[in-house]
């Protein structure tokens, strides 16, 4: 059976089911500029990918584009919003239990393409910082996902050969496997603890 050295989890929408959160942020910020955004468009071009890219995709969906410089202008309201809801939502006790659960066993990291602000005051907050070894963020590396570079940090500052990730993004999931690693798939935020145990088994 393959051991593995450590765990690699993404934030959005595996340590918290905050996506949803993202796209109501979105949505208020985007309606007062006249740009529409459905949950499906949102989660098959927005999830898991740097914010430069997601502010492209969101100024393309207007005719002309929309320019992205006055909706970068809008980001800083967009992830004061995120900040303050996230605040009231938190982290699911049973994630905390997981990364408990699992410490004594493997080296335990996040990787992520957010912002450092945005994730580390929820982690905080949930008591899960001092339960990692690393937290790789998106401010971090040149390439983000689907290239393979956070992965291959967060493997280099743990010192380990074997890893597992667990990701629910498209790019996510291309970055783990380009850098190598096995890939716990999460189609939904409320399976993560019990597809993680079954990958571990």
């Amino acid at each position: 059976m393959i051991r593995y050295e450590a765990v690699l989890f993404d934030f959005d929408g595996v340590v918290v089911d905050s996506e949803p959160v993202h796209y109501e942020c979105w949505l208020d910020i985007l309606k007062s500029i006249g740009i529409e955004l459905d949950w499906k468009s949102y989660s098959e071009n927005c999830i898991g990918i740097t914010d430069r890219a997601m502010l492209a995709y969101l100024c393309s969906r207007t005719d002309p584009p929309f320019d992205i410089e006055t909706l970068a202008l809008e980001y800083p309201r967009k992830k004061e919003l995120f900040r303050n809801r996230m605040g009231a939502i938190g982290v699911p006790g049973e994630i905390r239990e997981l990364f408990e659960e699992l410490r004594p066993d493997y080296k335990l990291a996040v990787v992520t393409s957010s912002n450092i602000r945005e994730v580390e005051s929820i982690l905080d907050g949930a008591g899960i910082t001092p339960l990692l070894d690393t937290v790789v963020h998106g401010g971090e590396v040149a390439r983000h996902k689907p290239a393979p570079d956070p992965y291959l940090l967060a493997m280099e500052r743990l010192n380990v050969k074997s890893a597992i990730a667990v990701e629910d993004s498209v790019a996510g999931v291309a970055s783990a496997r380009a850098a190598g690693l096995d890939v716990v798939v999460i189609p939904a935020a409320n399976e993560v603890c019990s597809l993680v145990r079954a990958a571990l088994k």
